[in-house]
């Protein structure tokens, strides 16, 4: 396997989850040479690896300035949003007419993770919420629908950095066990319902934040370096 991949692939992954777990957030500069050290790699390792998160819209690459986290303007989130309910309209469409009763129990057995992860790591919960909507995407069977689910949920974790307000992850839970329930009934009509209130009542939590002070992306990636 070709050394440069893997390690680009590592920084890739890391870089990625860091994003969705907002520890580095929307505007937050990413500079080859800052990342290269703290991961022990070439500049074109950590270049590939921010080329394929622009692929994906979480990185904006701008000519002789650099990198920096994706910052989403109020209304490209709201398109984002209304593409969001599409895409996992399909999905939970798809679900009800095709789910087992074992995948049931897999989306049980992550919603259970993510209630343990309600009283621990703010982080560890944000991502464990959007993988689940990635699960279902998954359970579908469908690559594409996966593809485009995975990448829109990673964009909203964007739009949360910036928009968002605190808010308590049992609604969230909650309302993935309503969904989780409707699917087992096989009701499309009710699955969808609580699809759009679920995303509506995200949508609903946004508000502009300010940046603050600029934290040190060396300090931030310490952790994800160990990682990878």
């Amino acid at each position: 396997m070709d050394t440069q991949a893997t390690r680009s692939d590592a920084i890739y992954y890391s870089l990625r989850r860091a994003i969705i777990e907002q520890a580095l957030l929307p505007g937050m500069k990413l500079p080859e040479d800052a990342i290269g050290d703290q991961f022990g790699v070439s500049r074109t390792s950590v270049r590939n690896a921010l080329v394929r998160l622009n692929a994906e819209g979480l990185v904006d690459i701008r000519p002789n300035r650099g990198a920096a986290v994706a910052e989403p303007t109020l209304e490209e989130a709201l398109d984002i949003f209304s593409l969001r309910r599409c895409l996992e309209r399909e999905v939970v469409g798809r679900l009800c007419r095709s789910i087992t009763e074992s995948e049931l129990a897999e989306l049980e057995a992550h919603v259970a993770e993510e209630e343990k992860a309600m009283d621990t790591s703010g982080p560890l919960s944000m991502r464990l919420a959007g993988e689940f909507h990635i699960l279902l995407a998954e359970l579908t069977g469908s690559k594409p629908l996966v593809r485009y689910v995975s990448e829109i949920v990673s964009r909203c974790s964007l739009i949360l950095a910036l928009y968002s307000r605190p808010h308590s992850g049992k609604c969230g839970v909650d309302e993935h066990l309503q969904l989780i329930d409707a699917l087992r009934k096989g009701d499309p009509e009710t699955a969808m319902h609580v699809m759009e209130h679920h995303l509506g009542a995200v949508q609903d939590r946004a508000q502009i934040r300010d940046p603050g002070e600029a934290p040190d992306i060396r300090s931030i990636l310490s952790e994800y370096a160990r990682t990878a």
